[in-house]
């Protein structure tokens, strides 16, 4: 029997306009992910609008909205192969106006149900949840465009920040368009571009070291699959692994090097849901990823804040059915005597019987302030992103000023933060809001707060006060 291939969640970002669906569509074509057949489908509809030059990116962009203004609104989700790994691929939104959508495609992007697929005919326009393993950053060489993705307006950079703050910890590097520099594949421009994005990263916490860079172009496919001939400059990358250095030429070598995902089984059930469906003949189906913990048909499940329990009957995966889907899994799955308007994007599936998750009245956080234009005080409130929700939350509590990088207490009670500034805070979800200790489910307990269509702020939750006075849970038998 052959053994199954490791599952790797790829989430692709950058700046808009870097080349990010082509490079992702034409990867995908090159493994295999998509036929002939349909490429020339997307080809021919390409040059009916006279953008021949975007068949590779509606491999992902499906909406016509999309096709037309050619930006990507949504998030879309392919699969494909390498040597070592099966990758589910997603293509983030570098538009300003959707990067609550790139967010969520960092924190999560979910499975293609078979029965959502049947029912609803949902194929890559559904906004899924999945927690990314790796990101692929791309930029463009081109000349003025990546200028403009690294200035103060920029996505390169904020793109990078919420990928690391959301626990993206391995990051790829695509230096995209070299077809386009002055003069075509310049060594010289790709060296000026990886170092100022070798230095951004580090800034944001990445260690430079572990970092490939790699030069493409994802319109022709140079040096994707197949080693570049027209830049003999380009010796291979490097990067510092846990098991030793890796090195290669091309970016499909370089997927190959990541270093598989650890998935945590031993501990409760967490599964915030992305979306929740009615499907007829079936019933309601809450998806979402599997953060920590096993889900089995039979299984009495809390979600919470919805303050509900309810029996799973069934779960679906990739067309199959699932007697146990574990850490990583983005399933869907058909619970009892549950209406669809009763759950909801952001709320948390747990097992009823072993430590199920609580809606908190208020969270102690460590933060860092990054792009407030002003003085932030208490009774501040942004919007918050932790894992699926997206709660406006006070900041009830300056409690103390700290050391960014030590985490030295600087000063009690401070009465305004800055840009730049770290600090400890009391929060208060405004409505309720499931959420837990960083230390306890890392993918629950970090976020970003943004305002002013931007990330004002990034932090980890330290410790959740639970709220003791809600009503008690809901039994649908």
């Amino acid at each position: 029997m052959v053994k199954e291939k490791t599952h790797v969640n790829v989430v692709i970002i950058g700046h808009v306009d870097s080349g990010k669906s082509t490079t992702t569509g034409h990867l995908v074509y090159k493994c295999g992910g998509i036929d002939q057949r349909r490429l020339e489908k997307f080809e021919k509809a390409a040059a009916q609008m006279g953008k021949s030059s975007f068949k590779f990116a509606w491999v992902l962009d499906k909406l016509k909205a999309e096709r037309e203004r050619g930006i990507t609104i949504d998030i879309s989700l392919l699969k494909f192969n390498t040597q070592k790994y099966t990758m589910t691929i997603i293509d983030a939104p570098g538009h300003r106006d959707f990067i609550k959508n790139m967010i969520t495609g960092t924190s999560q992007v979910s499975s293609t149900l078979s029965f959502i697929l049947r029912k609803l005919n949902y194929v890559f326009n559904s906004i899924m949840s999945f927690q990314a393993d790796v990101a692929l950053l791309v930029v463009s060489a081109a000349k003025g465009e990546f200028e403009a993705g690294v200035s103060r307006s920029g996505q390169t950079r904020e793109h990078a920040l919420l990928a690391y703050t959301l626990g993206v910890k391995q990051i790829i590097v695509c230096v995209n368009k070299m077809d386009l520099t002055e003069p075509p594949y310049s060594q010289k421009r790709f060296d000026e571009v990886a170092r100022s994005v070798s230095s951004f990263l580090k800034k944001v916490g990445y260690d430079p070291a572990t970092v490939p860079f790699v030069p493409i172009s994802g319109w022709t496919g140079e040096n994707m699959i197949t080693a570049t001939q027209r830049m003999p400059w380009f010796q291979g990358w490097k990067a510092r692994r846990r098991e030793g250095n890796a090195s290669g030429r091309t970016l499909l070598e370089v997927l190959d090097s990541i270093q598989p995902p650890i998935r945590t089984i031993n501990k409760p059930l967490r599964l915030p849901l992305q979306d929740v469906y009615k499907i007829g003949g079936v019933g309601t189906v809450p998806v979402g990823k599997i953060e920590t913990g096993v889900l089995k048909p039979g299984m009495t499940l809390m979600f919470s804040p919805a303050k509900l329990t309810a029996e799973v009957k069934s779960i679906e995966m990739h067309h199959q059915g699932l007697q146990a889907a574990l850490p990583g899994h983005n399933v869907g799955f058909n619970i009892k005597n549950v209406a669809v308007k009763n759950l909801r994007r952001g709320d948390v599936a747990g097992n009823a019987q072993q430590d199920p998750p609580s809606d908190v009245s208020s969270f102690e956080a460590q933060v860092i302030i990054l792009n407030h234009p002003g003085k932030l005080k208490a009774g501040y409130s942004p919007v918050l992103d932790c894992h699926t929700a997206h709660v406006t939350c006070r900041f009830a509590e300056l409690r103390e000023k700290i050391d960014r990088r030590t985490g030295k207490k600087l000063e009690d009670h401070p009465q305004i933060l800055m840009s730049g500034d770290a600090a400890t805070v009391k929060l208060v979800p405004i409505k309720p809001m499931c959420v837990e200790s960083f230390f306890t489910y890392p993918s629950l307990g970090r976020f970003a707060a943004r305002d002013l269509k931007q990330t004002v702020a990034v932090g980890v939750i330290k410790s959740v006060e639970k709220d003791q006075g809600s009503k008690k849970a809901q039994v649908c038998k």
